[in-house]
């Protein structure tokens, strides 16, 4: 592709992005799924006009989006809420990563497309959208609710269990060969991991000094060589390059610096983010669509099931009524950002074909099934549990909102 193609591709990526974005605000829809069908629809296998003819030629491009998007993650997690949550916090998020993760794994076998295509499909279907998750409270003005801490709180679990997870499932995927050589790429993995831990909990204080300028411009190419940096070298050392740039925003959470770092990246992350799911929506053929339909629809409603057990039992642990339950149920429900990243790392090791397809039509299915599921949770626990006392909890709390 040359460079003025490059340019009209990648103008016409953000502009078609944004066009069905805004379509979307206007019916309560979130952008991640809409950037992912801008993609599809303007990719080399859909009819019509084609604006990137190889999904490869924003390849680059599209692993920017995913450093920032973890890295911006990593600003944006707090290990305080770990430590203040305690041993019930971390029952809460275990229990809800339980139901899920294992729910997805026993679906991904059952599937029979192979063991490695299970473990995927096992962190595809377990892992909530933090993006999806974090705009719905937003929208619906629940930050004030008493258990929009404890969505918060298991989706901070949930992003540590993603850096365990991702550093684990790297080796595996990648094609090591043999127990030996996956133990060793784990244990390397793990190893710099570990080396970022210490980082992030005894050097912050000197990385602070070292990133600390006045210049914006200056803090800009500071901040973003660092996690770019660090990406490529968790890519060569067996370890997503997802995860180097969470663990470079999790030091940098920690300095002075941070509040800065977190506006500065913001545009960045929106831009390069939207590149990523229009990227990963060019190389997905709708044509595939009908050969998984029906896992499809049966994972999404394996999803449903197992988020609304979840959010039950998370639930009864902080005492908490079943309106609770139905919003912290609904509220997770939502699938998108992980499960794309997931497909991304598939790809790239050459697993089925038919799980990009697969990944796509369910982030769709429950991107859009989330949020509308949200906004009328108390319909969800009454559908399962038969509870009207839903019905009645939804009405008070609507009432003191109102106030």
């Amino acid at each position: 592709m040359g460079h003025a193609d490059t340019l009209l591709a990648l103008g016409g990526a953000f502009l078609a992005a944004a066009f069905l974005a805004r379509l979307g605000n206007r019916i309560g829809l979130p952008t991640i799924p809409l950037f992912t069908l801008a993609g599809m629809l303007l990719g080399p296998h859909t009819p019509g006009f084609v604006l990137v003819e190889d999904a490869h030629d924003f390849e680059m491009l599209s692993a920017l989006g995913l450093v920032l998007l973890l890295f911006y993650l990593g600003l944006e997690f707090h290990l305080d809420d770990l430590r203040t949550g305690g041993r019930r916090l971390a029952l809460a998020g275990g229990s809800y990563l339980l139901l899920n993760v294992g729910a997805g794994l026993g679906f991904g076998l059952a599937l029979g497309w192979g063991t490695r295509e299970a473990l995927v499909l096992a962190g595809v279907l377990g892992i909530s959208s933090s993006a999806i998750v974090t705009k719905i409270l937003i929208d619906l003005g629940r930050l004030g609710r008493p258990e929009t801490r404890l969505i918060l709180g298991v989706i901070v679990v949930e992003d540590v269990f993603l850096a365990l997870y991702l550093a684990a499932l790297q080796p595996v995927i990648g094609g090591a060969h043999g127990v030996a050589e996956v133990l060793l790429q784990v244990s390397k993995a793990f190893g710099f991991l570990l080396v970022l831990a210490v980082t992030a909990r005894y050097g912050t204080r000197l990385i602070g000094r070292l990133i600390h300028v006045r210049d914006d411009e200056l803090l800009v190419i500071s901040f973003l060589g660092a996690a770019v940096l660090v990406a490529g070298v968790s890519e060569l050392l067996g370890v997503a390059d997802a995860i180097g740039a969470f663990m470079v925003g999790l030091i940098l959470a920690r300095t002075p610096s941070a509040a800065r770092i977190r506006t500065l990246v913001h545009p960045l992350r929106d831009a390069f983010a939207a590149v990523f799911f229009f990227a990963f929506g060019l190389a997905i053929d709708p044509g595939d669509f009908g050969a998984v339909l029906a896992p499809v629809a049966v994972a999404a409603a394996l999803t449903l099931c197992m988020n609304v057990a979840a959010g039950l039992i998370v639930a009864r642990l902080y005492g908490y009524g079943p309106e609770s339950a139905a919003n912290i149920a609904a509220t997770l429900l939502a699938r998108g950002e992980f499960a794309l990243i997931l497909a991304a790392m598939a790809a790239s090791a050459g697993l089925d074909d038919r799980l990009a397809p697969f990944i796509a039509g369910y982030v769709l299915v429950l991107a859009v099934l989330g949020p509308v599921a949200a906004g009328r949770a108390h319909l969800v626990v009454r559908l399962v549990t038969g509870d009207r006392r839903a019905h009645m909890d939804h009405a008070r709390a609507r009432c003191e909102e109102l106030r």
